[in-house]
């Protein structure tokens, strides 16, 4: 069992290591990526985090069904909103997460990608939420995801016949940013976290919250919101060190603060 964790230059790689179940997730798989996406919240020595799968078939096919379907599962769990939460659950990282997709997103695999802010595929990749083929319904944020991600109708498409799109397609319709060769992916999505890890953080940050509480706040509040963040980040050390950079024409050194 291994969710790999990786830091350098500020820049987080997450490795879904189990390719000989296609990179599923059982219970304690869940509660390491849990763990990894809380550190990856709180430590300020990380800017950008990199999600991916390991091997060549799999980013993550989801839930292991053989360890889910029909398990016990006490009521009371139900009220447990916060135990080992997920980014994809609604644990707030307003850190930039890219996912460097390499191969099957499948069920919970395409629920952690649409929690996602950036994502690159290779042209295998396949993307679905094959839930309702299995009796169940795409938890864990699919149903509630999909319709603002993609156009209504293939957003339904998906939700209601479980069947898969393909890489180009995701990319024509907006779910990936890039296709790229599979022996490229890794230094694409590098690149990416790169110059987003140049910019400054609390700025990156805030403009990654104030973007996604947008989609649920009238215009008025959001742009009231957009103006004290703005004020607020004004007097940041980080401001200055731009504003200094800037005029001696060399690269800022932002420590976000």
């Amino acid at each position: 069992m291994s969710i790999d964790f990786e830091l350098n230059d500020g820049i987080a790689l997450v490795t879904i290591n189990r390719p000989e179940r296609m990179n599923a997730l059982d219970a304690a798989h869940y509660q390491a990526l849990s763990q990894v996406w809380t550190r990856v919240r709180d430590d300020d020595a990380i800017r950008v985090a990199i999600v991916t799968g390991a091997g060549e078939k799999s980013f993550c096919a989801g839930a292991d069904i053989k360890s889910w379907v029909g398990r016990d599962k006490p009521l009371r769990e139900l009220w447990l909103t916060q135990q080992d939460q997920l980014l994809n659950r609604g644990l707030e990282v307003w850190k930039p997460v890219i996912a460097a997709v390499n191969g099957h997103c499948l069920g919970g695999g395409m629920t952690l990608l649409m929690a996602t802010d950036i994502r690159i595929a290779v042209p295998a990749a396949r993307f679905s939420l094959a839930e309702v083929k299995r009796g169940i319904i795409a938890g864990n944020g699919g149903t509630q995801r999909i319709l603002r991600q993609l156009p209504y109708c293939l957003g339904m498409e998906m939700l209601l016949t479980g069947d898969a799109i393909d890489a180009e397609t995701a990319l024509r319709f907006g779910l990936v940013n890039r296709v790229v060769p599979a022996e490229k992916l890794l230094d694409a999505a590098r690149e990416f976290a790169g110059r987003i890890a140049a910019n400054a953080p609390l700025a990156v940050q805030a403009a990654k919250e104030l973007a996604i509480r947008a989609l649920d706040l009238p215009l008025a509040a959001g742009l009231r919101l957009e103006q004290v963040v703005g004020h607020v980040l004004h007097a940041s050390a980080d401001t200055k060190e731009g504003r200094r950079a800037f005029a001696e024409r060399r690269k800022p050194a932002f420590k976000g603060e």
